[in-house]
């Protein structure tokens, strides 16, 4: 069941008085299954992040439609757009964006608060869901007292707490040393054969051999799509680096060369 459609995106920004426009994305169409782990890389100044803003609700783009569900996030009104993304999207950032003045269990109950949630039932989704994160020694600590791994770990259960149906993550492991991105990997991993369908931007090869698809974008565009089908990491890990590589060379070769992969209704 296709949970996220992008058809026919372009972004163009306009700078001051119009004098000259730069388009960020081009002509972006794929979509997304229920359940789906999707990597999305690309060199800086692709559209990775104007990508991401405008599936996450963050920001409209010039032409096209995205759909999340049966709702197309571009028809839903301005003062609706914070409640729909509350509702429906979790958020994992790579600077984390926890409020050092709140304790872990206040950071991860925010946007339960947000929705009005009484004081006992946040109480019992957060303790399933702490205790799977392996923080639930920490939620009377607060994010200047814990380790990156473990502010990212907290990051995550705030996400999912209101049992999104899409997670999107910016750069997850981009603040973390290896041993705290392998933990979060695997929790990701984990969390995704649980049914959570993941949609992470990423500039790490080792952080995409996670997923079960890699998206390439190149000027704005789809440029080149992975499956890792039964690959095993490692060898998968191998097939996006060559990718990246072909990708970011001045006139792609092989089986890359003039690749464009569109979706299709």
């Amino acid at each position: 069941m296709t949970i996220l459609r992008a058809n026919n995106l372009k972004k163009v920004y306009t700078t001051r008085f119009g004098a000259h426009h730069v388009q960020a994305l081009a002509n972006v169409s794929f979509s997304v299954e229920r359940g789906e782990y999707v990597a999305i890389m690309g060199e800086s100044g692709s559209g990775k992040t104007t990508l991401l803003n405008i599936l996450a609700a963050l920001d409209k783009p010039t032409s096209g439609e995205v759909w999340l569900g049966d709702r197309k996030l571009t028809d839903i009104p301005e003062k609706e757009l914070a409640a729909f993304r509350r509702d429906n999207l979790g958020f994992v950032f790579q600077e984390f964006n926890l409020l050092d003045t709140f304790s872990v269990r206040d950071n991860i109950y925010l946007p339960l608060v947000l929705k009005r949630m009484s004081a006992d039932d946040m109480s019992l989704l957060i303790k399933p869901l702490a205790r799977k994160l392996g923080i639930d020694k920490l939620l009377a600590k607060y994010p200047y007292e814990i380790s990156g791994g473990e502010k990212q770990r907290t990051a995550v259960a705030r996400a999912l707490i209101t049992s999104p149906q899409l997670l999107l993550a910016d750069e997850p492991t981009g603040a973390l040393d290896s041993r705290a991105t392998d933990s979060l990997l695997n929790l990701f991993g984990e969390i995704n054969r649980e049914g959570q369908t993941i949609l992470m931007v990423t500039h790490s090869v080792k952080a995409a051999s996670h997923a079960g698809r890699v998206l390439f974008l190149r000027d704005g565009v789809v440029f080149h799509q992975l499956y890792r089908g039964g690959a095993a990491e490692h060898e998968f890990y191998q097939r996006i680096l060559d990718a990246m590589n072909a990708l970011s060379s001045p006139e792609p070769q092989g089986e890359f060369a003039g690749m464009e992969v569109s979706y299709h209704a």
